[in-house]
């Protein structure tokens, strides 16, 4: 725990005591005075960007959404809700067209007012192949997204424009009647359009290099430091409904730490994993939620070793998943034979979970494994074999490639792992680059659709750091996207095809686990909102009493 973090504890200690025990004596109102709205709270990694368009981790992600605030936000129930939309929009006959006004009320945090060019700024910046956003797929949904991100057409064509400083025209590529919890999403976020282009390459860079537009204002965060705060927005339309007036954020990357330090009455939140969340599985004050968060293993198919089919199917079905998640993780996480996890979405005729639907795909299976392997050494012409695995330096990254590697070098005989952890933007770049073996990182979606995972592997995709490249997968996501838009089953059934081709044909992605939020909250702490998919958590709604 840093020093500067220590003092802060020290001078908030009569209003934290006891917070981790569950006694609480300072929770409750006192007659002469109220309680101090002021939490601590732990994040499980740094801050890589405050950009909407240039994040691609999920602490990011969820600071971006605790200081901006889309279209629609996601209420209490974790379901949409209008935010910067003033009314739902009005649409067009054939679906396509979306015409929003955006509230009188909304400000950013320097009293600029919130106007439709500033979603059409942002926006851009996540689809212009020069600004280097790695979400620019997610914008294929608007007319000429695809297009414009693969340098066939100019940013001037694309279907987001406002009509006037309130009103924005969003024209869609095909139909989508779950737009509202798609609009949710991080890249979706505005930009004060002004601010940003006077900025140029620092927006986003540290706190002072950022405006919101939501409930809170991120200070204190240079842009490398591991604590910063968020304080209560007084711009925010919606400033009366958010009771929390700071809180305070540090980084610990180990779930023991961040454990201790919620016994310690030094936190009100922190995350839960491995024996820790078996440890408090009984516990008032952790709580576990199901979320359609995949772990997995991304192998470079540009490489020669990961790069042949039989390599990949060996290492797949070597590694015995279900061991991992109940012994190692223990958390609620559950082993996932798929790319798409389970409870996440279901066929519109039937309503099967597509997860049971699809079955499991390349099982832990030594005997099938040892014959890949065997093939695949073969191949390459080699009887050993040495790969780098590369992670995040957080703890349960390194729990998890340190069991890869011991299940893999047991499993295939020759194959030797060597281990790489960093901090989370240094295997950013290094994966952006293309200079790894295998990377182990996470997947969460924005919205509930089985696509937003497959497009994960769409070779034009700026996710697709493993250069995995299947015409007929490229194909299939197309149709999926634009020709069987209409027809919900036969969508259904693509969709199906596409994860079999992903991993049964061509095990482009490696998936490990299907994640659990796991965490314990202190007493006096209410109404903090963790969410299944997206963003992981907000602060919005919270209060101490």
């Amino acid at each position: 725990m840093k020093k500067k973090f220590s003092g802060l504890l020290l001078v908030t200690a009569l209003v934290l005591s006891a917070c981790g025990t569950g006694k609480n004596t300072d929770s409750v109102k006192d007659e002469k005075r109220e309680v101090k709205q002021e939490i601590n709270v732990v994040s499980t990694g740094e801050l890589s960007t405050l950009d909407s368009a240039l994040y691609s981790d999920v602490n990011s992600s969820d600071m971006i959404g605790q200081g901006m605030e889309g279209l629609y936000r996601l209420n209490k129930d974790g379901l949409p809700e209008l935010a910067m939309a003033k009314e739902e929009p009005k649409v067009s006959e054939d679906g396509l067209v979306y015409t929003f006004t955006i509230k009188d009320e909304a400000k950013w945090s320097n009293g600029d007012a919130v106007k439709a060019e500033d979603f059409v700024y942002s926006f851009k910046n996540v689809i212009d192949p020069n600004y280097g956003s790695t979400s620019s797929n997610q914008m294929d949904i608007f007319k000429n997204g695809r297009a414009i991100r693969e340098s066939k057409s100019e940013l001037d064509s694309f279907g987001v424009k406002a009509l006037n400083d309130k009103t924005l025209e969003l024209t869609l590529e095909y139909p989508i009647p779950y737009l509202d919890q798609v609009l949710i999403g991080t890249p979706f976020m505005p930009k004060n359009a002004k601010f940003a282009a006077e900025k140029k390459e620092a927006y986003g860079t540290s706190s002072d290099d950022f405006v919101g537009n939501g409930p809170f204002l991120v200070q204190g965060w240079s842009g490398a430091n591991d604590t910063w705060e968020l304080v209560k927005n007084d711009q925010y339309w919606d400033k009366d409904n958010v009771k929390l007036d700071k809180i305070n954020v540090q980084v610990v990357k180990e779930v023991a730490t961040g454990v201790q330090m919620f016994e310690a009455g030094e936190v009100d939140y922190t995350t839960l994993s491995d024996t820790y969340a078996q440890e408090y599985k009984n516990s008032e004050q952790a709580t576990f939620v199901p979320k359609a968060m995949v772990g997995y293993l991304s192998p470079n198919q540009k490489r020669e070793v990961t790069g042949n089919v039989n390599v990949r199917k060996a290492i797949l079905q070597g590694i015995d998943k279900e061991q991992f998640a109940n012994e190692i993780l223990g958390d609620g996480s559950l082993a996932l034979n798929g790319f798409v996890p389970e409870n996440f979405a279901k066929d519109p005729v039937n309503h099967e979970d597509f997860r049971k639907e699809n079955g499991d795909l390349l099982p832990y299976d030594l005997k099938e494994a040892q014959k890949s392997w065997d093939l695949a050494k073969k191949e390459l012409g080699k009887d050993t074999i040495e790969l780098e695995l590369m992670s995040a330096d957080s703890g349960t990254a390194k729990k998890t490639i340190e069991y890869v590697q011991g299940q893999l070098e047991q499993n295939l005989p020759g194959l030797k792992i060597n281990l790489k952890s960093m901090p989370l933007q240094n295997r950013l770049d290094f994966q952006n680059k293309g200079e790894f073996d295998l990377v182990f990182g996470t997947w969460t979606p924005d919205y509930s659709d089985p696509i937003n995972f497959l497009e994960f592997y769409d070779s034009k995709g700026g996710l697709n750091t493993a250069k995995y490249e299947n015409p007929d997968y490229d194909k299939g996501l197309s149709e999926a996207r634009f020709d069987l838009a209409k027809t919900p089953e036969k969508r259904w059934e693509k969709l199906l095809d596409l994860e079999k081709i992903l991993i049964e044909k061509d095990a482009g992605v490696l998936p490990l686990y299907q994640g659990s939020v796991g965490y314990l909250k202190s007493d006096r702490l209410h109404d903090i909102q963790v969410f299944p998919f997206g963003r992981t958590v907000s602060y919005r709604l919270a209060y101490v009493k």
